[in-house]
């Protein structure tokens, strides 16, 4: 479940936007929302206009199934996908006899007013399954290298949407991180070595939903935020070598949101999204800095940032938008560190795009699309319903000018970047789409419940 995004665009590069290696280049995607972490690849130059027979560059089919962004890296495209392998019952692996030793904190509990059960909830799986990370060749879309990181039954099911691969892979540009959640976080290089790998104990996600928050990466740093039905902590691990820095506890229900990492003057904030409060913590510290909130249930799109502000969102049984100054401290709700707020039209799984002063998002999981000032929360429109999309779980981008918003029916219409929804393109393809688009130089990739499409004009 993790079908959704946060990113920046054609933004001069101060101190408060997210900073990343590649972050002038529009040549990556390395990570969940882009260079930027808003959505956005400022330099990038995707093609408007597709179809099946039409600026394909090409297609493959992706074995097994999972709903994570593809990352970029110069010639490599990283994928994760969970391939299920049929095997006799009684040499399956379950989940608590894996390589290294699982840590025995994650006790399953039921927080107050919380049901334990419902029609939504999956079935335990009974077969095994391999996580694994792909790359492939980014001109041809061939199969580099396929590293199974761990191979196991599953503990728990996932909601019918999505799979048990729906955290995007992370790459500073000579490491790549392949996190699976209750499955560990596994460090390759480009080659496809393995150089560390961590379990951080397993998941018991509310409703038996699955698990779907990517790691986060800055600098030499990367950070899993780890909620769920048990005890709950944000952790932040050196790169190199897998070595854990620091650890907070957290109390809150299952979130699905990544974490936003931002360097806003001489510190940098890690935030999180999560229903009870939306947090800031110290990258290098993880001392907690500040709080606001609530949020709704089921909190999904992850936070995007820009001059020195922070957009957080959720949209399941209500609906909650805060515009939050970065750089304070305490409980901030109520103050004017919250420059604007607003309580309609969020979306549930989809996160929001930011490019330039335009905070786009969409309502729901439908292509209701609506668009604000992001200093002001004027509205430039809202609610304004993209007939050709069809059901709408991946998150929209933005490049060159354009929005792209992407249906589960196939359907992305594209639109002129504006303070008006004008169609400039609407393109279909055969598959259906639930995982977010990728962006990198004139390339646009789209990974389907089948395939991976690389778009590019011909």
């Amino acid at each position: 479940m993790q079908k959704f995004a946060s990113w920046i665009a054609v933004l001069t590069l101060t101190s408060s936007l997210p900073v990343y290696a590649a972050a002038e280049s529009g040549g990556d995607w390395p990570q969940w929302r882009g260079p930027l972490r808003s959505g956005t690849s400022p330099d990038a130059r995707p093609p408007v206009n597709w179809s099946e027979t039409t600026n394909v560059k090409w297609k493959v089919k992706i074995p097994g199934k999972g709903t994570a962004t593809p990352i970029v890296w110069q010639n490599q495209v990283f994928i994760q996908t969970a391939i299920p392998r049929k095997v006799p019952a009684e040499k399956a692996t379950i989940a608590t006899q894996v390589a290294g030793q699982v840590q025995s904190n994650q006790t399953p509990r039921r927080r107050p007013g919380q049901g334990g059960g419902g029609g939504m909830r999956s079935e335990k799986p009974t077969e095994q399954y391999e996580f694994t990370l792909m790359s492939l060749d980014r001109n041809t879309g061939a199969t580099l290298w396929q590293k199974v990181a761990r191979q196991e039954v599953p503990h728990e099911g996932h909601h019918p949407d999505h799979g048990f691969a729906s955290y995007s892979p992370v790459t500073d540009g000579k490491l790549v991180f392949a996190y699976f959640g209750s499955r560990g976080l596994h460090c390759y290089d480009l080659k496809g070595n393995l150089k560390w790998e961590k379990d951080l104990g397993r998941m018991k996600t509310k409703m038996s939903f699955g698990e779907g928050s990517s790691a986060a990466l800055f600098g030499d740093t990367i950070v899993v935020q780890w909620d769920h039905e048990g005890d709950d902590f944000i952790a932040a691990f050196d790169t190199a070598t897998g070595k854990e820095r620091w650890r907070q506890p957290r109390n809150e229900e299952t979130s699905w949101a990544t974490p936003l990492i931002v360097k806003n003057g001489n510190r940098t904030e890690v935030v999180t999204d999560a229903s009870g409060k939306i947090r800031s913590y110290d990258l290098q510290t993880g001392k907690p800095l500040w709080e606001c909130g609530p949020l709704t249930s089921n909190v999904i799109p992850s936070p995007v940032a820009g001059d020195g502000i922070v957009y957080c969102m959720s949209g399941f049984r209500g609906n909650m938008l805060y515009a939050i100054k970065l750089g304070g401290s305490g409980d901030v709700t109520g103050t004017d560190a919250v420059v604007w707020k607003h309580d309609r039209s969020t979306p549930y799984v989809p996160s929001p795009v930011l490019t330039g002063n335009l905070l786009y998002f969409l309502a729901g999981n439908n292509g209701t699309l609506s668009c604000f000032d992001a200093k002001t929360g004027k509205a430039n429109f809202e609610g304004e319903r993209i007939e050709a999309v069809k059901g709408a779980y991946a998150s929209p981008v933005a490049a060159n000018g354009h929005l792209y918003v992407v249906g589960r029916n196939g359907a992305t219409v594209v639109l002129k970047e504006g303070t008006r929804p004008e169609i400039v393109a609407t393109n279909k393809l055969d598959d259906g789409f639930d995982a977010s688009p990728a962006i990198a130089g004139k390339e646009l990739f789209l990974r389907g419940r089948d395939s991976l499409y690389c778009l590019a004009e011909k």
